[in-house]
């Protein structure tokens, strides 16, 4: 069964921001690479979308021709995902031959089966002084809905309305500035509207003609949701020409001056795309575009879900020879700090930015893959922090994962020369077997199911049950005792089976990072299959690595960030931390704030803590969750040891309540918890967040707590 990826093409007016990355992108190559482990038929293709107004425009004010600004831009974005592990199959252009070509065919199709183009006059903005037809996005004004002074033709950035130019008050070109005037011209639209009772069934029950193509339980509701909102209004005809001197000349002998629509043309980038990639390697691309069995899965960003999810299946059934798609798991949108990212604003990352300035940081790449992969806006708008970044990195990658490799790996050498120990006896290594064995398929899931984070998550707990195992057996304690303890091989031989795990099922995530492990423990970078095989040993009893194999050693995989005795890396999170508030003094021409004193409350009320700011509050993480287990902290008659399901995960915390709570009374208990809290240890006992509680006149506690059966992991706003 072919599966055939695709993730929306990037306008090549501009470098790529980390939205972009967390949008359409580090999703896709984590489903690619897990599919590529699986040992399936898979073609991940993108590329850069060359035409459109926006690039026309940024040319026209540079002075400069428009394939300057394309040439830039695509090798630029192009290197950048390169860079951080993104790992197309092909990724073509736009402007290519090859593309225009099959745009073409494409349009003359549709054009001949008849009916699915109208032919319309109308009066369009002209701009006389470049005697021009004048885009929407040439067209500025007063948004007739909020009063933005600076909205386009066809979208106010301010308040997110769709426009037309016509609507706008006080048009003028953004060309010269002149006030445009209105002038007849023919183009031709897409007549959506006859497809509306196929998209209707489609997307609801997931069914063609009665025929099941897709499991709409799988896809996200806010894709199935703003699709029905489209058809429940009504669709409309779509023009699919426009008036440019920069695009895909329009094949028809009427058609003179006139350039395909961007829209209509850039999903056509995904076929001209998978044809480029089959002419160098030997295949028919319609294995993947006309064959029944193929899985097909557009990864965009919610933006993206109308075009992707409505007008190119309608496309693809009104052409009559395409597969659609099984699933278009768009994602939310990744804001910077609490603010939308902006380039004039100086608000944000760039990519190519990012892998200039992280140059030096070990494993910088993966470092950003895993920050973002484990707050990606799947469900809901995420938020991307430095905090964040630094936390994930220290926590999960140094404290959790590099730790355990190098104990591992150390003790092996230390008491076995470096080579994998043999079982004391047979049947020891089945807990730990059945852990890796239900953790792998446990990922293999999620991934499949397109819940990335839940992955990720489930990834940690296995790095953190090989913590605990160590810890908890401690063979240098046993060694101490009698160094030719037989469970001394028992124990390290069961380490080294989780290890080897975790260096193959980083590969979707932090595939260099995977790479180092598996170097360590000296096998082969991951390839195809080894997904499969793996699953295929645990199932069959069988250990990953065999005894006598011999391993390396890790040394310190991830410095970390926060370091008592070295702050380079701190130093560089700080830099970024100063470019940002630089940026809020520019914006807002102030300097640090200072806090107004506490307002006085009156006495049967606690006073009110000092103002903090909006930016500062955002940067708690707060999440709903349930305790499933608890107990009493030996010495302490204030702590209980509680642990928490955080949907995905569990940890350990701390909590002052043992005066007010029976343990017994907490099993199930919804809460309220601050996750992003540095853990830190109580009575010996490590504590990774902090539950919310609310404290009466008498001193009497109760919880701040969602209702019961909400849900695990879910923001509180």
């Amino acid at each position: 069964m072919p599966h055939l990826l695709t993730s929306a093409l990037p306008y090549a007016n501009g470098p790529l921001h980390l939205g972009h990355l967390a949008g359409a992108y580090l999703p896709a190559d984590i489903y690619a690479r897990y599919l590529r482990l699986m040992g399936k038929d898979v073609l991940w293709v993108c590329g850069s979308d060359e035409h459109g107004a926006a690039i026309t425009l940024r040319a026209k004010k540079e002075g400069i021709d428009p394939k300057q600004i394309i040439d830039k831009y695509h090798e630029l974005n192009k290197h950048s995902f390169a860079a951080l592990g993104i790992s197309f199959d092909y990724y073509h252009r736009t402007s290519e031959p090859l593309h225009h070509e099959t745009s073409q065919d494409f349009f003359r199709k549709l054009d001949q089966k008849g009916g699915e183009f109208i032919i319309r006059s109308t009066e369009q903005y002209y701009d006389p002084e470049f005697g021009q037809f004048l885009a929407d996005r040439y067209i500025k004004g007063i948004c007739p809905k909020c009063g933005f002074a600076e909205a386009y033709g066809d979208q106010c950035e301010n308040c997110g309305s769709d426009l037309s130019p016509t609507e706008l008050i006080d048009p003028v070109s953004v060309l010269s500035g002149a006030k445009p005037i209105l002038r007849e011209t023919k183009h031709w639209y897409f007549d959506l509207a006859r497809h509306e009772e196929f998209l209707r069934t489609w997307i609801q029950e997931g069914t063609i003609d009665g025929e099941p193509q897709h499991d709409p339980r799988q896809w996200k509701k806010h894709v199935i949701g703003q699709c029905m909102s489209w058809l429940n209004e009504g669709l409309q005809p779509r023009a699919i020409t426009r008036d440019l001197d920069w695009g895909i000349s329009v094949p028809h002998p009427d058609a003179e001056g006139k350039v395909l629509y961007v829209w209509f043309d850039a999903p056509i980038g995904y076929i001209s795309s998978t044809k480029q990639w089959c002419l160098e390697n030997g295949r028919d691309w319609k294995d993947y575009w006309q064959n029944p069995d193929t899985e097909l899965v557009h990864f965009i960003g919610k933006d993206n879900i109308v075009f992707h999810c409505l007008i190119f299946p309608a496309m693809l059934r009104a052409h009559g020879d395409y597969v659609l798609p099984k699933n278009v798991p768009a994602n939310q949108f990744l804001n910077f700090e609490g603010d939308k990212f902006s380039k004039s604003r100086g608000w944000g990352i760039e990519l190519h930015e990012y892998i200039e300035e992280f140059d030096a940081f070990p494993n910088g790449e993966d470092a950003l893959r895993w920050a973002l992969i484990r707050n990606l806006p799947e469900q809901s708008d995420a938020d991307f922090t430095w905090d964040g970044f630094t936390e994930y990195y220290d926590k999960d990658l140094a404290d959790k994962l590099g730790n355990f490799f190098n104990r591992v790996t150390v003790l092996t050498h230390k008491f076995f020369d470096g080579a994998v120990p043999a079982l004391a006896e047979a049947g020891a290594g089945a807990q730990v077997q059945s852990k890796i064995r239900e953790a792998t398929a446990s990922i293999g899931s999620h991934i499949e199911a397109f819940r990335f984070k839940d992955a990720a998550s489930a990834f940690v707990e296995l790095a953190s049950y090989g913590n605990t195992y160590l810890q908890d057996a401690a063979p240098w304690s046993l060694a101490k005792l009698d160094p030719e303890d037989p469970r001394i091989g028992t124990i390290l031989f069961n380490c080294n089976q989780i290890a080897a795990a975790l260096a193959l099922l980083a590969h979707p995530f932090v595939p260099l990072v995977s790479a180092k492990l598996r170097t360590v423990l000296k096998q082969e970078v991951a390839d195809n299959g080894d997904w499969a095989k793996t699953r295929d040993l645990l199932e069959a009893g069988k250990p990953l690595l065999e005894p006598g194999h011999l391993i390396g050693t890790a040394g310190v995989l991830f410095p970390k960030i926060v370091d008592r005795k070295d702050d380079t890396l701190q130093n560089l999170i700080q830099r970024q931390r100063d470019k940002l508030t630089a940026a809020l003094e520019r914006r807002d021409g102030a300097t640090t704030l200072t806090a107004p004193p506490a307002t006085p409350q009156p006495l049967e009320r606690p006073a009110e803590k000092a103002e903090v700011s909006f930016d500062d509050f955002t940067k708690l993480d707060l999440r709903t969750a349930t305790i499933v287990s608890a107990e009493a902290v030996k010495k302490s008659n204030k702590l209980l040891h509680l642990t928490i399901d955080l949907g995905g995960e569990r940890r350990s915390v701390v909590s002052g309540i043992a005066k007010h709570f029976d343990p017994a009374t907490l099993i199930g208990q919804p809460v309220v918890v601050v996750t992003n809290l540095a853990p830190r240890k109580m009575a010996g006992v490590l504590s990774e967040a902090m539950i919310l509680m609310a404290e009466d006149a008498d001193e009497k506690l109760q919880f701040v707590a969602p209702p019961a059966g909400f849900g695990n992991g879910w923001t509180v706003r």
